[in-house]
């Protein structure tokens, strides 16, 4: 078995818009930078994603020095939304949680609002560090979260999606593979590792930083949609359902919690630590 490495990352400078590959990212505590501080929200502030608009997908949020970010998306012309200063925030409600973010410029909104053909407005997570704790249930105190869906980082391991396109190719809908790791939206992929591997790891090494794993991530219907299309399938949910179901949630990746900050890069070696 090769050594296993790190063969890509990933960050979404918007939360549910199109992930940007890097070749290095800085790991902060509560995620890679510049990966999710930004997010939609409806008209009673309830987080927008995928979910609801499969269109996100085709919407691209370039980061900007400062921390601000570039929308473009297909029939749209660019706009550059900077961070918007901290002196009002609203509560935004995502997943269960409540947290304070601050709004963007109107332009915003009205950027997004016609893209999406729904009301909508863009907001940005100011203070990460004292926004949003993680799922004390799965975290250690003091932990904290960006606009993810529940933790700092997710990994994914090249071998687990090819087991998994292979289960997709002897199934109902095998003409919808093979699925790309892009469905699944990481933002570390690992490449050397066996299939689903990453099921006992604990604890694991990226380069110089490392990380506690804190559950297996549960996928959602966001999996199936074509990231280069925003059209929808049965896959990979239908797959996961009957090989990779447990406690009632279908399985793929580990949710990852950073140990300390530092720098990932691409071909970094992988350590297994527990």
């Amino acid at each position: 078995m090769p050594i296993p490495v790190l063969r890509s990352v990933h960050i979404h400078p918007v939360k549910s818009m199109r992930a940007l590959t890097r070749t290095e990212a800085e790991v902060q505590p509560w995620g890679l930078a510049g990966d999710r501080r930004w997010t939609v929200v409806d008209a009673a502030n309830e987080v927008v994603t995928q979910r609801r608009h499969p269109r996100m997908a085709l919407a691209t949020a370039e980061p900007l020095p400062g921390g601000g970010v570039a929308l473009s998306a297909p029939g749209h012309p660019t706009l550059e939304v900077e961070v918007p200063h901290p002196s009002t925030t609203v509560t935004v409600k995502i997943f269960g949680d409540d947290v304070e973010a601050v709004p963007a410029d109107p332009a915003a909104a009205a950027w997004l609002s016609a893209y999406l053909e729904s009301d909508v407005r863009l907001v940005h997570m100011d203070a990460p560090g004292h926004r949003r704790p993680v799922d004390p249930d799965y975290a250690l105190p003091g932990e904290t979260v960006s606009f993810a869906d529940a933790y700092p980082l997710l990994v994914a391991t090249v071998s687990s999606l090819d087991a998994l396109n292979s289960l997709i190719a002897q199934g109902d809908h095998a003409d919808e593979g093979p699925l790309p790791m892009n469905r699944f939206r990481p933002n570390l992929v690992i490449e050397g590792t066996a299939p689903w591997a990453e099921d006992g790891w604990t604890r694991l090494a990226v380069g110089e930083v490392t990380f506690r794993v804190a559950r297996p991530c549960g996928r959602c219907a966001v999996t199936t949609t074509n990231q280069l299309t925003a059209e929808r399938g049965k896959e990979p949910l239908r797959t996961l359902a009957r090989h990779r179901k447990n406690d009632g949630r279908v399985l793929f990746g580990q949710n990852l919690v950073p140990e300390h900050t530092g720098t990932v890069r691409v071909g970094d070696a992988v350590k297994i630590l527990d």
